[in-house]
């Protein structure tokens, strides 16, 4: 999520030219891929079994674990557990900022960073104390890590009090989106609704204070992504019937000042207002689609309702929207049940020059089925994704069985399908980002939380 990350430190910028940093990316220049959704390719090569058990990956690369969970932080607490999406930010100097969610309930208190100093608990900024009051668990910590040396410098918590931190997205302005997946209201040992975004500074020094983003609406959100050129803030939402849905803030890079929600919807009324594929094909891979944008109320949400508004009002259902990012001029985003084998279908949203204003209508946005997976050999339960600097995607697995084999899988421009890492203990890989010089991809394990660190001949693919 990270190679476009502007250099922190500037707290106002241009949108028209944010988008040179994005520059190195070839997804957008290439065709439409119209060939078999099975397409799949060698990759870097078979995968080598890992001797400590950990990650398999292919010759050439290798990682190491640089925060655990339990590890002893900066501000006296521990890093907790469930580690989720993740961005990365220029330092500089060679210096990375990972700021990373924390996917925890308010019952998982004894696996949070308070669980060995509730003393402390009562301390600093945060959003949502429980019953006890104690802050909830759900939130982010904040690493500092030397790409040169390979360490971390300091790592703390940055915000806390909130409730299943799932993804997220970078913004251009040098902040982290954290998504809360639940929609919990107050009562019932909580003291406030729950279900919205929150910003946190990637230069923080410490906890943040938990301002809920409430026109960025309230839902079961996953994650987020900033078109540079124009701040509009686009959003998924991890439910069977989620809308894709965009932000158009008052003032772009000042979230916190309001703005409109809206969803997506087809232009032509013969495609319905469904891109599942479940019981017919509405769109076949490759294909691409006009879409418009639906104007949507009530957007607090108190009945979590907002996306059968929207769909009762033509808007798009999608199968669980998870991981979005942007790569140059356009988006992808996964559908982590959809297709007609219900194992992933991968979106590509490219805005309209006129994102936004009234020409836009003349000139719309087009969405394209990318990907759709028919073999769980293939791409089984896409969550977590990004564009790496040198063109392909990466898509982190969780499956839904009882035993799980989850990978991260490589995406070509022309949607061919291969293994990049095999994940060999049972829990899934999350938060996949890349350094700004694309030499390292962060990765975590869920569950136990693991933060590794990912080095080797990125870009030099033999396929």
């Amino acid at each position: 999520m990270t190679h476009h990350a502007m250099r922190l430190g500037r707290r106002s910028f241009t949108f028209g030219l944010t988008s040179l940093a994005f520059s190195g990316l070839a997804l957008s220049g290439c065709a439409a891929s119209r060939g078999s959704a099975t397409a799949l390719s060698e990759g870097y090569g078979p995968l080598r079994e890992d001797p400590a058990g950990l990650l398999d990956l292919p010759p050439g690369f290798s990682y190491r674990v640089i925060s655990s969970f339990g590890d002893p932080m900066d501000d006296g607490l521990r890093v907790p557990d469930r580690c989720d999406g993740m961005g990365a930010f220029d330092l500089g100097g060679g210096k990375v900022a990972l700021v990373r969610n924390h996917e925890l309930k308010p019952h998982h208190g004894d696996t949070g960073a308070f669980a060995d100093a509730i003393a402390r608990a009562g301390e600093g900024a945060g959003y949502d104390r429980g019953a006890d009051g104690v802050w909830l668990p759900g939130g982010t910590t904040t690493l500092v890590y030397d790409l040169a040396s390979g360490r971390v410098e300091r790592q703390h918590l940055s915000l806390v009090g909130t409730i299943r931190n799932c993804a997220g997205g970078v913004t251009p302005w040098g902040s982290w989106l954290t998504c809360e997946e639940d929609v919990s209201r107050a009562g019932d040992g909580l003291g406030r609704d729950h279900g919205w975004v929150f910003e946190v500074p990637a230069t923080a020094p410490g906890r943040v204070d938990a301002v809920p983003l409430r026109d960025l609406g309230r839902f079961n959100h996953e994650a987020a992504a900033v078109d540079p050129r124009t701040g509009i803030v686009y959003l998924t939402e991890d439910r069977d019937d989620s809308l894709f849905y965009r932000f158009l803030p008052l003032v772009p890079g000042q979230l916190a000042r309001g703005g409109k929600l809206q969803a997506l919807a087809f232009v032509d009324p013969a495609l319905g207002s469904d891109s599942r594929n479940w019981s017919e094909v509405v769109l076949g891979v490759g294909q691409w689609a006009d879409a418009r944008w639906i104007d949507l109320d009530g957007t607090d949400s108190p009945d979590d309702d907002l996306r059968k508004r929207g769909n009762a009002a033509g808007a798009v259902r999608f199968a669980r929207g998870e991981g979005i990012h942007y790569g140059d001029g356009e988006f992808y985003f996964c559908c982590t049940s959809g297709g007609a084998a219900k194992l992933s279908q991968i979106m590509r949203y490219r805005p309209s020059t006129f994102e936004g204003r009234a020409e836009e209508r003349e000139a719309p946005g087009r969405l394209q089925l990318f990907v759709e997976s028919t073999d769980g050999a293939m791409l089984n339960f896409g969550d977590n994704i990004v564009v790496a600097p040198h063109g392909h995607l990466y898509v982190c697995e969780d499956q839904y069985t009882a035993i799980v084999d989850n990978h991260l899988r490589g995406v070509t421009p022309e949607g061919r399908v291969y293994p990049f890492a095999r994940l060999r203990v049972q829990t899934e890989p999350a938060g996949a980002c890349f350094s700004p010089d694309g030499s390292t991809m962060f990765v975590n394990a869920y569950s136990p939380g693991k933060t590794l660190a990912i080095t080797g001949p990125w870009g030099r693919f033999p396929g």
